[in-house]
């Protein structure tokens, strides 16, 4: 397991208790069965009191975990006769953005997500989730259909923010990201959103603009990365933690600012430290999500959709 620098001391404790359980796997004459469970005592209390007080800028560092669950595992887990759809019959199929037609707890929908890869060469070819105008422009592509054939459209987001090179730029990246948007807003069937890990400005709202947004508990949710943000106020990139807490960037605040409308739980240490718990309960929120729009019709859903993103910024947080 990988582990934050903040849980540096529970790795020290997890590690001692696996020597003692291997010196004792190797001599049967060793009794240290107790010293061993009195150290995975002290990590389980150690893991508790660090997971029940994360500051805004530990939370980034959970959301951007390695082992997380990405939006491939999502798909494989909670989503059948999932049949992906390539390209944006522009130009490429760019692989940061996955979706196609699947069917979520027996009903068919649309599901759309980014995903960051899980080891090296997928990290590579998926662009670690920062999609390009194609990537994008398949979106918008996906959600047409959606429209047509009036399927539920599930996105689920996980970005560090739309990849912003030279080529990106070239093709549109901007006007992509903003079609992709206004299709959120104008397709007549339920849109229902999750961030997973990462929701990294325009990027993310390209595919988060919709009637119900959900976020795990400790994913984060930001115009800019609180890196950016310390370069560009104080000139110091050093400063991301007071920046990441000035962004009000995590589930809990923007729950209260009306930007949320769902936490999901998280098991204790995080979604990588039980994964079948994780799908169980994304699942559960989206079915949730999709019922509480079920029987509205495409006028009433477009409505509904206007006046929630309408109704941003009534609510404030004391600062």
């Amino acid at each position: 397991m990988n582990y934050l620098d903040f849980e540096k001391p529970l790795a020290e404790l997890e590690g001692k208790a696996e020597e003692l359980r291997a010196i004792a796997r190797a001599n049967e004459e060793a009794h240290v069965e107790d010293e061993a469970a009195a150290l995975d005592q002290k990590a389980a209390d150690l893991l508790v009191e660090l997971y029940g007080s994360l500051t805004p800028w530990r939370k980034c560092q959970v959301a951007r975990h390695p082992e997380r669950p990405h939006c491939s595992d999502y798909l494989s887990n909670i989503f059948t006769d999932y049949t992906p759809l390539a390209g944006d019959r522009g130009f490429a199929d760019d692989h940061a953005v996955m979706g196609g037609l699947a069917r979520f707890k027996d009903r068919p929908v649309v599901v759309i997500g980014q995903d960051k890869g899980n080891d090296t060469a997928t990290r590579i070819e998926r662009n670690f989730g920062m999609a390009r105008p194609e990537g994008y422009r398949k979106a918008i592509r996906l959600m047409e259909m959606a429209s047509k054939f009036n399927l539920p459209v599930v996105t689920l987001v996980d970005t560090p923010g739309a990849y912003p090179g030279k080529g990106a730029e070239e093709r549109g990246q901007s006007e992509a990201i903003a079609r992709s948007t206004e299709m959120c807003l104008q397709i007549g069937v339920p849109l229902v959103s999750v961030i997973i890990g990462e929701g990294g400005s325009g990027g993310a709202v390209a595919f988060a603009t919709g009637n119900k947004l959900a976020m795990l508990e400790h994913s984060v949710y930001s115009v800019i990365s609180p890196e950016g943000c310390a370069s560009i106020l104080w000139k110091d990139s050093d400063k991301m933690r007071e920046a990441a807490e000035a962004l009000r960037l995590t589930a809990q605040d923007l729950q209260k600012l009306g930007v949320v409308d769902r936490i999901v739980d998280e098991p204790l240490g995080g979604a990588h430290r039980d994964r079948a718990a994780t799908m169980d309960s994304v699942s559960n929120t989206i079915a949730a999500m999709l019922d509480d729009l079920q029987g509205m019709d495409a006028a009433a859903l477009i409505k509904a959709r206007r006046e929630k993103f309408l109704a941003m910024g009534s609510k404030g947080l004391a600062a």
